[in-house]
């Protein structure tokens, strides 16, 4: 079997027989909903949607102590590279657990909606605040741009939690690069929510523990070190998704802007078009999410308008917390350039299994655009050994791509 062909999610493995039933009963509710959830969820989202963001939100800030930090400024945590072993081992033991050599697939973000050859083009005229490294200029970069569902699983899509992601790889990208593996290229990263699913490390190493037993909401519900506002947060974005080319997408983290200052980007659809979701309330194709990519990019060129956020308050905005919602009244989002994907053919077998090849890293990149915080200098050591293990499981070598490689004649 194809590793990337969907599968049901795995039942939970508490240990406990009442815990297994309760998580997976859990699951199949939001299962269940997420099949009624496009007839009611467009009016929610308009009227209540930013209203609640900004109400958690102040609840999250309420619990949290001001650092007296400065804009761009880190601190590390106690403990925080204990907590990324123990990230990195959960992570190894479930691939191992999920994944047979030849087959292995990521550990997050795992499912492969497609991988499609895309132009970011940075654009003219941007003020003088704005101007630092791949944004200095008005130019354009190649970029393959790899879409994707939540992980660790690969399940039929409206299975899923409603949680998709975003990898862009630029290339052509001049300068000493942070890490030595790959010499000319910048990559950045993006989720549908746009605050992470944990707020650090330390928290992020519990939620793979739970992972590991199949049993993840008890991340969010227990009695010890529970997450609600967390879990109300990724609950005002996580919804039935009708297409990865229709939802915008957040960095969730920061990262340098030039020296001494901070920012976040996103991804915004520039199209309001929604693409029906074939059957519903009945159970859709398992991967509708990918039929209607393939069905957008064979007529139409898709662009996404690409935004920064500076950190103006060292508090509100932090560096340290990824569970927090940086203020656009402090902060509007500002458009600096197009990632724009041309029509195309991208579902053959051979360029579906190129996105096996490549290693996404935030340290793939220039020392301008550093990853900040806590969760970044995890992923630093947590992607390149998940990367390692996938690649040496599956017999493939490293590889940094240059643009010009073609998969099908039709290209």
């Amino acid at each position: 079997m194809n590793s990337n062909t969907s599968r049901p999610v795995p039942r939970a493995n508490t240990g406990s027989a009442a815990l297994n039933w309760l998580s997976d009963t859990l699951l199949w509710l939001v299962q269940i909903e997420r099949r009624f959830d496009p007839f009611f969820r467009p009016i929610l989202d308009a009227v209540l949607r930013d209203p609640l963001a900004r109400l958690t939100t102040a609840m999250i800030n309420a619990q949290r102590p001001n650092e007296g930090l400065k804009i761009a400024e880190e601190r590390l945590m106690p403990g925080e590279e204990e907590f990324v072993d123990s990230i990195i081992a959960s992570f190894q033991q479930q691939m191992r657990d999920l994944w047979k050599p030849g087959g292995f697939e990521r550990g997050g973000n795992t499912k492969t909606q497609g991988i499609v050859r895309a132009e970011f083009i940075v654009h003219d005229g941007l003020p003088q605040q704005l101007r630092h490294g791949i944004y200095a200029q008005a130019r354009s970069y190649p970029a393959w741009v790899r879409f994707s569902g939540p992980g660790p699983y690969i399940t039929p899509d409206i299975d899923d939690v409603g949680f998709m992601s975003i990898s862009v790889k630029l290339m052509d990208v001049p300068g000493p690069k942070l890490m030595d593996d790959e010499k000319f290229t910048q990559d950045m990263f993006g989720v549908s929510p746009p605050t992470f699913v944990t707020p650090d490390v330390r928290a992020n190493a519990q939620l793979q523990r739970q992972s590991l037993k199949n049993s993840q909401i008890f991340y969010f519900l227990n009695f010890q070190r529970p997450h609600l506002l967390d879990m109300i947060m990724q609950g005002l974005w996580t919804k039935t998704q009708s297409s990865p080319l229709e939802a915008p997408y957040f960095s969730c983290v920061p990262y340098l802007l030039g020296e001494g200052q901070a920012m976040q980007y996103s991804f915004w659809p520039k199209s309001s078009k929604r693409t029906p979701i074939p059957r519903l309330p009945l159970r859709p194709p398992d991967d509708y999410l990918r039929a209607a990519m393939v069905a957008s990019l064979q007529t139409a060129d898709v662009e996404f308008d690409v935004r920064l956020q500076l950190q103006t308050d060292p508090h509100l905005m932090p560096i340290e917390n990824a569970g927090v919602l940086w203020p656009e009244r402090l902060s509007p989002r500002v458009s600096v350039a197009t990632l724009r994907m041309p029509q195309q053919l991208f579902d053959s077998p051979a360029q579906m299994d190129f996105a096996k090849r490549l290693s996404y890293n935030p340290w793939h990149s220039i020392a301008e655009h550093r990853p900040l915080g806590n969760q970044s200098r995890a992923r630093k050591r947590m992607y390149l050994a998940l990367s390692t293990l996938r690649h040496e499981m599956n017999a493939i070598p490293h590889f940094e791509p240059r643009g010009d490689e073609v998969f099908d004649s039709r290209q």
